[in-house]
């Protein structure tokens, strides 16, 4: 089956352009990915999703923590976080070929809601990001969304179908304790989350660790030291990651030199940026 993916892939991907790059898709936060060499660590902000490598290999790096994935095998990240990926195995004669599809929190929730033996989350608070096999299910779920991408008409139709079944295979799977994490309301990895969304949405302002932890109902003690477990950086370091992606952005896209970009970001001069 794995043949015929990769097949899939390369076919979608020569048909909307060819050559190496990122391929978004008529299916929203579903995207396909070549590349023919290898590359530097490019910085980016990863969203709750699962990547999967069909070809070659890639390593990221969520703060101090390195994950290696390779053929047939996913990463699975439960919070978004910064971080820094780059393709380590690729050659022109035979490309990294990947995918990423993200994560829908509400249909993993109904989901689990609906499931006779629901995973139950572990205690450990461990990291919001693993790399699991690609198994037999879940490349079929992934062969029909290729399916579906060339009768656009059935998108609006399947897509919530197929993407029920995923998330019934990655709770029941391996890490389905993880999983269930990220899609329990009063779990520890949801509050984090979403006192997460509320540094993304307001990076450029001084942190408050207080009203962060306060959103996620822990006390800032707690708080500082599950953010850290899950995303492996303090609060401060992902609101400084997040403002340096955002800096190198404007510098990159509007063509605005270090020190605007600085400000622009929040620090109040160029020296702290």
């Amino acid at each position: 089956m794995s043949a015929e993916i990769k097949t899939a892939l390369n076919q979608y991907m020569d048909s909307h352009g060819g050559g190496d790059g990122l391929y978004a898709t008529a299916l929203p936060g579903f995207y396909l990915m070549r590349s023919s060499t290898l590359t530097m660590p490019k910085p980016a902000i990863y969203k709750p999703a699962l990547c999967i490598i069909v070809d070659g290999a890639k390593q990221i790096m969520f703060g101090e923590r390195l994950f290696t994935y390779s053929a047939m095998q996913s990463l699975v990240i439960g919070v978004e976080m910064p971080a820094f990926g780059q393709v380590i195995e690729a050659s022109p004669e035979r490309p990294m070929i990947a995918l990423t599809l993200e994560l829908d929190v509400t249909i993993l929730r109904e989901v689990l809601e609906a499931m006779e033996a629901p995973p139950k989350p572990s205690g450990d608070g461990g990291p919001g990001v693993f790399v699991q096999n690609f198994g037999a299910e879940l490349q079929d779920c992934i062969l029909r969304l290729m399916r579906m991408l060339g009768t656009p008409k059935s998108i609006p139709i399947l897509r919530q179908s197929i993407l029920r079944e995923i998330s019934f295979w990655l709770l029941s799977g391996e890490n389905g304790s993880e999983v269930s994490k990220l899609a329990l309301p009063g779990s520890q990895t949801r509050r984090v989350a979403d006192a997460i969304h509320i540094l993304r949405d307001n990076f450029t302002v001084p942190l408050r660790v207080e009203q962060l932890a306060a959103a996620a109902r822990m006390s800032a003690s707690s708080f500082h030291q599950h953010f850290k477990m899950l995303t492996s950086m303090s609060p401060l370091q992902y609101q400084k990651q997040l403002r340096l992606l955002e800096a190198r952005r404007l510098m990159v896209a509007d063509g605005i030199n270090a020190a605007n970009a600085a400000y622009r970001v929040g620090y109040e001069s160029a020296s702290q940026f």
